[in-house]
């Protein structure tokens, strides 16, 4: 199954403490469950397997991969003792090699006729998962259908990125033990995506594509891997190159409509790029963009505000992001925005303000640095959560403020007249803030 997704399966990966024979092991498992090993004596007839799992190697985009493949048509992809053996060596070899794991999961949970034997093999996964993200290894998931149970619950949401295959069933719960009103919807791929769960939905037929992308994208050649990560630079401005006369006049032009937004910035600045989405606590927010991106040969990650105020879910997959990059050693690049934090009640319940601290606790201890780009609108506190400290350029056409000028007159008890005298009392033009050593520079035009 690995070759479907992947380019040259070199090697199959040792499979640990597995029991060598299993005529060594006892009579229908360690529950004596009656029928057991002629029911893995069927699924190996079936399938041509020993397990539910294959592991090996294999190159990826040009990149050694550790891939871990699951066989649903052995006892429905099922987790028992010797599969444990098995994952628990794979990402052992990959954390002695330095390699990703890759895992093309298609599960049903773990195995009953092994009872409590089968499910605590998901702390043995947990645990192999968390040594190689402290290691700094990548970790991608796709998702089969279906993906379920603890197979979902460790490998697949604690994958770094999680793509999907179209339709594919996921979710805790399996389909025979959800509640009978259950919206089927939720326990989809598309479903997923839509809570913020997964990063994306990808056809058969792209998802080699899609893979090798990511590889190439989180996996730099060995050598190529330094002590110092160097800065991304800041882009360069795409719109009005004068600068503002006013701080009416650099608010205007900031919320003009045909300004140049993250897209064109983003697409100007990359060669190439992949997004993540989500915040994998049932939130996605279409105003920020998150990812990874190739420019003169090498990645860059980036969180970019897109011109709308921020909802908790776009903060968090920001910090999530940025926590990501940071582990990996990958520099940051940020493009702040929006008019400010989303502050309608909905806003308030998901958490804002807890959201915005991830983002300025993520900024505040990352070891990478973090280049950001005022591009727009820069917002009170909401656009501040995605400004580095110490790092922060801006473009002609935009301004930075503590609060929009309107909403100061209205505080200051002062009428609609006065909001222009306002904007400029609070020094916002990019002039401004490179005068009040806010921002390091106002970035030219191409």
């Amino acid at each position: 199954m690995a070759d479907t997704y992947t380019e040259t399966t070199v090697t199959t990966v040792a499979a640990g403490r597995e029991t060598p024979d299993a005529a060594s092991a006892p009579p229908d498992g360690p529950l004596g469950w009656r029928g057991y090993d002629d029911a893995r004596a069927r699924a190996r007839a079936r399938t041509g397997e020993e397990e539910s799992v294959v592991t090996a190697l294999a190159t990826i985009g040009g990149r050694e991969s550790v891939v871990l493949s699951f066989e649903f048509r052995y006892l429905g992809g099922s987790l028992g003792e010797r599969t444990g053996d098995r994952l628990e060596a794979a990402y052992a070899h990959a954390r002695e090699r330095g390699l990703p794991v890759v895992s093309l999961i298609a599960t049903g949970g773990s195995r009953m006729q092994e009872g409590m034997r089968a499910l605590t093999q998901l702390q043995r996964v947990a645990r192999q998962s968390a040594l190689n993200r402290a290691a700094g290894l990548p970790q991608i998931a796709v998702l089969r259908d279906p993906t379920t149970g603890g197979g979902w619950a460790t490998l697949g949401a604690a994958a770094d990125v999680i793509l999907a295959l179209p339709g594919a069933q996921v979710g805790f719960a399996g389909s025979r033990v959800r509640p009978l009103d259950a919206d089927p919807y939720a326990y989809s791929a598309e479903g997923q995506l839509a809570s913020g769960q997964i990063d994306a939905v990808v056809p058969p037929d792209p998802l080699r594509g899609t893979l090798q992308r990511w590889m190439h994208l989180l996996c730099p050649p060995p050598q190529s891997r330094t002590r110092t990560v160097e800065p991304a630079p800041p882009p360069y401005a795409l719109g009005a190159p004068a600068l503002p006369e006013t701080g009416w006049g650099a608010v205007v032009r900031a919320r003009e409509p045909g300004r140049p937004r993250a897209e064109a910035y983003l697409g100007a600045y990359f060669d190439d790029r992949e997004e993540i989405s989500g915040d994998r606590c049932g939130g996605a927010d279409p105003g920020i963009r998150c990812g990874f991106g190739r420019r003169e040969g090498r990645t860059i990650a980036f969180a970019a505000q897109c011109g709308t105020a921020t909802r908790p879910a776009g903060f968090r997959t920001a910090a999530r992001l940025i926590r990501l990059a940071d582990r990996l050693g990958i520099p940051v690049l940020t493009l702040v925005d929006t008019p400010g934090a989303a502050n309608d009640a909905a806003a308030e319940r998901a958490g804002a303000g807890a959201a915005i601290a991830e983002v300025f606790a993520a900024l505040a201890t990352a070891e990478v640095p973090v280049t950001s780009l005022l591009i727009g609108e820069g917002g009170s506190g909401g656009a501040l959560a995605l400004a580095a400290p110490g790092r922060l350029w801006a473009t002609p056409d935009s301004y930075f403020s503590v609060i929009a000028p309107e909403l100061a007159a209205a505080i200051l008890k002062r009428d609609e007249t006065q909001i222009h005298d306002t904007a400029d009392q609070l020094r916002i033009r990019p002039q401004d803030l490179l005068e009040l050593g806010v921002i390091q520079g106002i970035v030219p035009p191409p």
